[in-house]
């Protein structure tokens, strides 16, 4: 097993070795919660839950932290204008971010740290910055990193540290900071805003500094990956890299990954456009959530991928091809013997699943190795090929591969009992020869969300999309 990584500081693949045999420590820069998470964020949070289910499938052992951002100046706006205070505002997002999240089937990280519990370790790291002659403290209380004091600056972005930084959360002239590189690690208290009592006096934290110090709190320094979006490697990672590097005087990330853009009618999805669709939005529309999870998932993580009503119907004629071949499998009986080649071809997709995931989660032969595995057990299927017990074999097989994708339905709950009649009715129906009432009973169940079709192997059903979800939410 060789897992190969692209790092994004290197601009290298090679193979992840892990500072621990055996343990990979990953952070991943999660929400910052002053509003529902867009599909383009749940693009970057699904590679990462990708990455961690793949790691996990190879049997490593994974520790996984994601912080919530819930102190930042779009919080503070959105919480002024709402008349709540920010806790009370993020609290909000933050839960809807983990529903959505529920959703979309992502692993939950072992550790979600919030900002907010977490101003002491910011305030030891800042400290330790200002005894290093890395940061300095301005006239009005806040503290800026100096860049001058750090050469390597720009490593990451592969830019000169000269350019004017772009993109900052802070205007360049709202604080009174040496020069207008510097970035802000601490900012004085100002009216209105929320501000903690520290040892360096009033204030809050920068954004920069709270990725930091929370991931070195729970991971240690250095860790073996960090992952983000391509917008934040600068300057937000590279600032990351700066003041921990000045602190500690080690490396502070092994790789870097970062997922590239959701594009949406032809521009990137951004909040600060409009160009936009919520999870909750897209959902009611009557998307399938596992749809929408293997649509967010379906190209290499370092690709622009294009959403948009084509992208979700073929990933919602693919979850179909697979809900259709699970419910065949679970239904079919065939008493003949074995399919001595089965294990072959097991073994054959199995191969090039794992092999296009070990190179830097190269997803879409992965799910191609997948869906030529549906096209030939379908085949196998039709041609009473399989016995009953390679049915169940092939069903443990694509649920053992699922631990890493997690699209696949879960496994059919018993249905209530005016149901099971309504099914049983329909047996009887057909067996009487009654097409009406046969027809009749499907289209009842139906409307409730039951499909049925008839089989060589009987009658067989499954839940359609909706009412699955429905059932399970």
């Amino acid at each position: 097993m060789t897992v190969r990584l692209h790092d994004t500081l290197t601009n290298d693949t090679r193979e992840l070795v892990p500072l621990e045999p055996g343990h990979v420590r990953v952070y991943s820069c999660g929400p910052t919660v002053y509003g529902p998470a867009h599909v383009g964020n749940f693009r970057s949070f699904l590679f990462a839950d990708l990455l961690v289910r793949f790691l996990r499938y190879r049997g490593l052992r994974v520790t996984w932290v994601m912080n919530i951002t819930d102190v930042d100046d779009k919080i503070i706006r959105g919480a002024a204008a709402e008349g709540v205070t920010i806790g009370q505002l993020a609290d909000r997002y933050a839960e809807r971010f983990l529903a959505d999240a529920k959703t979309l089937r992502m692993t939950m990280p072992d550790r979600l740290p919030r900002a907010t519990a977490h101003i002491e370790p910011m305030v030891r790291l800042i400290r330790r910055l200002v005894d290093g002659g890395h940061v300095y403290r301005t006239d009005d209380g806040s503290y800026f990193f100096r860049i001058a004091s750090w050469p390597g600056y720009g490593r990451l972005a592969h830019l000169d540290p000269e350019q004017m930084r772009v993109g900052e959360r802070v205007e360049a002239d709202e604080y009174g900071k040496d020069d207008v590189r510097d970035f802000a690690v601490w900012k004085s208290p100002k009216p209105g805003e929320p501000s903690f009592e520290t040892a360096l006096g009033p204030g809050r934290p920068g954004w920069h500094i709270e990725c930091s110090a929370m991931s070195m709190e729970h991971l240690g320094s250095p860790f073996d990956v960090h992952t983000g979006g391509v917008d934040l490697i600068f300057p937000h990672h590279e600032d990351e890299i700066a003041q921990s590097e000045a602190a500690t005087g080690v490396e502070f990330v092994r790789t870097w990954l970062h997922c590239a853009h959701l594009q949406m009618g032809g521009r990137k999805m951004a909040k600060s456009t409009g160009n936009i669709a919520r999870v909750g939005e897209v959902l009611a529309q009557g998307v399938n959530p596992r749809a929408l999870r293997l649509a967010l998932i379906s190209a290499q993580y370092r690709m622009s991928l294009s959403f948009g009503e084509e992208s979700l119907q073929a990933a919602a004629s693919a979850v179909e091809r697979l809900d259709a071949l699970m419910t065949a499998l679970a239904t079919y009986v065939e008493d003949g013997p074995d399919d001595g080649t089965l294990p072959d071809l097991l073994d054959a997709a199995r191969g090039a699943f794992e092999a296009a995931l070990d190179d830097d989660l190269n997803i879409s032969p992965a799910l191609a190795a997948v869906f030529e595995l549906v096209r030939e057990l379908n085949r196998r299927l039709a041609a009473r090929e399989l016995s009953t017990a390679d049915a169940g074999r092939a069903t443990a097989f694509l649920r053992d591969l699922d631990r890493v994708l997690a699209i696949l339905d879960e496994p059919a709950a018993e249905l209530a009992a005016d149901l099971l009649a309504l099914l049983d009715g329909r047996a009887a129906a057909r067996a009487a020869r009654d097409w009406a009432a046969s027809d009749r009973l499907r289209d009842e169940l139906a409307a409730r969300g039951i499909l049925v079709e008839d089989t060589r192997d009987g009658q067989r059903w499954r839940r359609a999309a909706a009412a699955a979800e429905a059932t399970r939410a």
